[in-house]
């Protein structure tokens, strides 16, 4: 396939941190794939809070990005060009894919990204949808499969059930056999009991911590309170799972080991994986999860979608649209790269 070098793109960035008036319009080169990579003209990006916080500088501990800096995690959108080592995907696919969070990208025209990362678009979905999908949806499974390893029949509470990986924790616990207990505010009881939840609990209401019920997992999916909270409503051998990293620093893990009766916690850092977005995308073809879109925004109002987010009241996920055509179209099942349980 032809390639890209030197062309020119519009992206969404910032030059300096700040606040998310520092989010403009660049003009950016346009990435090219590697040897085994995927360049995805992208339909839609999803906005996560990881972005403000990196805009902000509140991450620089973690990371200091070159500036100028195109934030994005989620992309959506089809295939442009593959490396020459790329074998799974053609021209034209619907892909989406999860970037990591400290490189960014997604705030824009065109991402590149290993093969390795990209999944085949769930049918049924637009790519404006599906762009809602990658990192919420990926740290949710690999919070409740890999760090609380969460089987059918297990009690779980997710704490933050009405945001993006709240969301998808409640109805990916379903969709493994769990009875889900969402807490979040009284205004979003319909929408978790709707995704499947089967108790809810108001937490500007009543302390989450401190209830007589008691839990296998707990999925804290906004990272606000410390494992000795969590403690008290864990059964013997339960597991905390938070995706706050200061409070799943080692220390605090190991301390749980000694401390916690049985009890543990661990943490989640979220890793792009295609064959697990190729898992969510099958939950998705069958119905058993969705996606919860809060708001779509144009590319051009980056700055009002974070400050959307800073409010801390989005409902779901918020997704910036690159291409509103593209963004429309709707995923179809492919016969010969169909979406399959893997595994």
């Amino acid at each position: 396939m032809g390639r890209g070098r030197g062309r020119r793109m519009r992206a969404a960035g910032f030059r300096s941190y700040g606040p998310p008036e520092v989010m403009e319009v660049l003009e950016a080169e346009r990435p090219e794939p590697g040897p085994d990579g995927v360049l995805i003209r992208v339909a839609a990006g999803g906005v996560n809070p990881a972005d403000c916080l990196l805009r902000g500088g509140k991450l620089r501990f973690v990371t200091r990005p070159q500036l100028p800096f195109v934030p994005g995690a989620d992309v959506a959108g089809v295939v442009e060009d593959t490396g020459s080592g790329a074998t799974r995907f053609r021209r034209g696919d619907p892909v989406y894919a999860m970037l990591p969070s400290t490189a960014g990208g997604g705030y824009a025209e065109y991402a590149a990204t290993p093969e390795a990362h990209v999944a085949p678009a769930p049918p049924g979905l637009t790519l404006g949808e599906a762009a809602a999908v990658p990192l919420a949806a990926l740290t949710a499974l690999q919070a409740l499969r890999d760090g609380a390893g969460l089987s059918a029949g297990a009690r779980v509470l997710v704490n933050g059930a009405s945001g993006g990986v709240g969301t998808f924790a409640v109805q990916i616990s379903r969709a493994t056999g769990a009875k889900v207990t969402a807490a979040a505010s009284g205004r979003n009881a319909d929408l978790v009991r709707d995704l499947g939840a089967d108790d809810f609990v108001d937490y500007t209401r009543e302390d989450v911590t401190a209830g007589d019920a008691r839990y296998d997992v707990v999925l804290d999916a906004v990272g606000v309170h410390p494992f000795r909270r969590w403690r008290r409503v864990l059964e013997r051998g339960g597991v905390a799972v938070t995706v706050n990293p200061l409070l799943g620093n080692p220390a605090a893990k190991l301390l749980s080991h000694v401390t916690g009766g049985g009890r543990r916690l661990e943490s989640v850092l979220v890793r792009p994986d295609g064959k697990d977005l190729e898992q969510v995308g099958a939950w998705i073809f069958a119905g058993e999860l969705r996606p919860v879109v809060d708001r779509s925004y144009p590319l051009a109002a980056a700055a009002t979608a974070h400050r959307r987010s800073e409010g801390r009241r989005t409902r779901g996920k918020l997704v910036l649209v690159v291409d509103e055509k593209l963004a429309a179209q709707r995923a179809e099942p492919a016969p010969d790269r169909a979406n399959r349980p893997v595994g």
